[in-house]
């Protein structure tokens, strides 16, 4: 009766621990060979469009496939995890989607590609469903914020590195080249993740007898703390995504007529987000994941305001600005799902906020293309700004009481 075995025998590895630092270092690696790949192909669409012979929008779905692969089984992922533990699904899932990572630019038509690449997301998805539940089991409570800001610094890393290597390297030979250059980063970081990640011991099997997965996904969803976390990825997430989409077409237009190659180290704003997340995850442990949260977004949204700007210094601060307050408010939100959430479905809240993020993603990077290109940049910029403000209101109305958010 009562608590589990987690509750009674493991607390949860101490902050400055030899696990600690094999966890905290293995999840970030773990962050890099999922990202890297999810995101290598945008930056060789034309070359892919151009070999392939199909439009740039065809080409694009090259990254879109797998984004809703990733998002499509971030669920199961969980179910499985809750089967058969955090490692070994995390284990099985980068390591399916390394091979296939390798296998898919060896396609010659775009249809075996993106098939390819709707599975090869649906294996990544193991990383991003379990991640974050396995550090809320494995680490001290008063520690898991600044953990999981580590491990979303290792997103960001990877994010970066899969379009800057894929695209340096096809520069010089192809597509093709450039895509198995970042499998190649993406299988050593996985091999060292093996080797780093310590066995779960805060784990618990669940029984197929009880908990139910559509219980518990039922209770995490009649959670109001839950909904507005959610509410936080799919907002913030799609205008991240919709910015990054559209402001090279942006910087490309007078009065800044910037040239492509210019434009493309824009990505190198994703650094702001590598040194943002730990801070805001550090910050979250020692004042509290609310208000750390409702700045991030402040933040996101006055970088919003300062790419308005005729000038192009003012827009890249904006967009640094941008890009920190996002990834803060990412790290605390997505952290924090797994901690909130009612007893025994941490793992389905987790992969609920995922799915949020990526159908977020999915929806304004297109909804809000179809506002640059009808009514303007300035309007882009006041529905992104107004969609930080929602986000803001969603969590002020939810979390501002919720006792999760002031430790």
């Amino acid at each position: 009766m009562g608590a589990g075995p987690r509750a009674v025998t493991f607390a949860g590895h101490a902050r400055g621990s030899r696990e600690y630092r094999r966890l905290i270092v293995g999840l970030f690696l773990a962050g890099i060979a999922t990202f890297a790949q999810l995101y290598s192909p945008q930056a060789v669409l034309p070359q892919l469009a151009a070999d392939l012979r199909v439009a740039p929008a065809t080409a694009a779905l090259a990254v879109s496939a797998a984004t809703l692969g990733l998002a499509a089984a971030v669920i199961p992922w969980s179910i499985v995890a809750d089967r058969i533990g955090r490692v070994p699904a995390m284990a099985t899932g980068i390591v399916a989607a390394t091979i296939l990572g390798i296998v898919a630019p060896f396609s010659g038509d775009v249809a075996v590609l993106l098939v390819l690449r709707v599975v090869e997301g649906a294996a990544l998805g193991a990383v991003p469903a379990v991640a974050l539940v396995y550090l809320s089991e494995e680490v001290e409570r008063r520690h898991a914020a600044a953990a999981a800001g580590s491990y979303i610094a290792g997103t960001t890393v990877g994010g970066l590195l899969g379009r800057i290597v894929s695209g340096l390297v096809a520069e010089v030979l192809d597509w093709r080249a450039g895509m198995w250059a970042v499998a190649l980063v993406c299988a050593v970081s996985a091999a060292l993740f093996l080797w780093l990640a310590p066995r779960s011991r805060g784990f618990s099997p669940t029984g197929r007898e009880r908990d139910r997965i559509r219980s518990r996904l039922l209770t995490a969803l009649r959670s109001p703390a839950q909904l507005a976390l959610y509410a936080q990825g799919f907002l913030l997430m799609g205008a991240f995504v919709a910015v990054y989409n559209y402001l090279g077409f942006h910087l490309a237009d007078a009065p800044f007529a910037l040239p492509a190659w210019l434009i493309t180290l824009l990505f190198l704003a994703y650094l702001a987000g590598t040194a943002s997340s730990p801070l805001a995850g550090a910050l979250a442990s020692a004042k509290g994941r609310y208000p750390v949260l409702w700045g991030s977004i402040a933040v996101m949204a006055g970088g919003a305001v300062l790419m308005l700007a005729p000038s192009g210094a003012v827009v890249l601060t904006g967009l640094l600005l941008f890009t920190a307050g996002f990834f803060g408010a990412h790290a605390v939100a997505s952290g924090w799902t797994p901690v909130a959430a009612p007893s025994g479905s941490g793992s389905q809240a987790s992969s609920l906020y995922y799915f949020a993020y990526y159908a977020g993603s999915s929806l304004f990077g297109w909804l809000l293309g179809l506002v640059f290109g009808q009514v303007g940049w300035t309007w882009f910029v006041l529905a992104i700004v107004a969609m930080c403000v929602v986000a803001a209101a969603v969590a002020t109305g939810a979390l501002r009481a919720e006792p999760t958010g002031r430790v």
